[in-house]
């Protein structure tokens, strides 16, 4: 079968042929249609993510649309290695598919589940987000981030608090729901001012897409404006901005601060699968909104390093013509 192909460490991936994969008991063959590349799945290729596998050739994608032997569609995630979701045909487990409303089409299926999965899994399995409360989306202009702020007001925030850098971007945010827009300049002090400012007015929950230095601002600023008899609930899901922080160890005694993370091992796979279940199932009726720029599994080589944190690049497997 035809696949994308990572043959070595610290290369890309290429279209070749992969030997066809086999169901063992508990497992079912999926027809792939379309698969999204993410950076988990950039990372998990490269070795530099907690959860790589480090043996090779495999085929990279972490998960994918397609359909199983009696031809019902579904969401699948994590194939078992070396098979992934970037071929004509992949393995996994029964238990991690889920099936897809008729209504949500293959390719914002596969764009969405996993940019979205990692806020509403925040909001509700980390977090727990109740109705009515405030939500701060620390990075909210990529892909992952307007999903959060998006999902945050389905699920009952009653104030969505989005940062960012690029000003378009953030008008972009607020549009989809965001009331307060705090831009992410090289000002430290203004920044931790602004994020001051939000605190004090009663910040609930905060989604972490960046860490790094606007994280050490937003934490030191939320210990000096909170009560401490109002938990915050802090989820660290991504590092763009840096994998390390230099926090004062008094941000957490003198506050009620409750840091978390939430991501691959911090949430048991069955309820990791039920909560995209969830989001797929809400996707049209929420109306969440996510662009994605479709290619050919054959092209696979020119897109894998395409960097548009405003689009996701989907695979379409199913019409590759390879």
């Amino acid at each position: 079968m035809r696949a994308a192909i990572v043959r070595e460490a610290g290369q890309d991936p290429v279209c070749g042929d992969f030997a066809e994969p086999v169901a063992a008991d508990g497992e079912v063959v999926v027809s792939v249609r379309a698969a999204a590349i993410s950076q988990v799945v950039r990372s998990r290729a490269s070795g530099s993510h907690y959860s790589s596998a480090g043996s090779f050739p495999f085929v990279p994608g972490v998960d994918g649309v397609g359909r199983g032997a009696d031809g019902r569609r579904v969401y699948f995630l994590f194939p078992r290695a070396p098979y992934g979701s970037m071929a004509e045909r992949t393995v996994v487990s029964a238990a991690q598919c889920v099936p897809l409303p008729g209504d949500l089409d293959d390719v914002t299926a596969a764009a969405i589940a996993n940019p979205g999965m990692s806020s509403w899994a925040a909001y509700t399995e980390r977090a727990r987000l109740k109705a009515g409360e405030t939500v701060l989306v620390n990075g909210a202009t990529g892909t992952a981030g307007r999903l959060a702020v998006q999902i945050a007001r389905h699920l009952g925030a009653r104030k969505v608090i989005a940062t960012g850098r690029n000003a378009q971007s953030l008008r972009e945010v607020a549009a989809l729901g965001a009331d307060v827009v705090i831009p992410l300049g090289d000002d430290a002090d203004a920044l931790e001012a602004a994020f001051g400012e939000q605190f004090a007015a009663g910040v609930d929950v905060v989604i972490d897409y960046l860490w790094g230095g606007s994280a050490e601002a937003s934490l030191v600023a939320a210990a000096k404006a909170g009560p401490a008899s109002v938990p915050i609930r802090y989820v660290e899901v991504g590092s763009v901005s840096g994998a390390r922080i230099a926090l004062p160890s008094a941000v957490l005694r003198s506050s009620a601060i409750e840091l978390m993370g939430s991501g691959i091992g911090s949430i048991p796979l069955p309820r990791l699968t039920a909560v995209i279940g969830d989001l797929l199932r809400a996707a049209v009726p929420a109306g969440l909104r996510i662009a994605t720029s479709p290619s050919p599994l054959s092209d696979v080589a020119a897109v894998w390093r395409r960097d548009d944190s405003r689009s996701r690049t989907v695979l379409a497997v199913a019409d590759s013509g390879a």
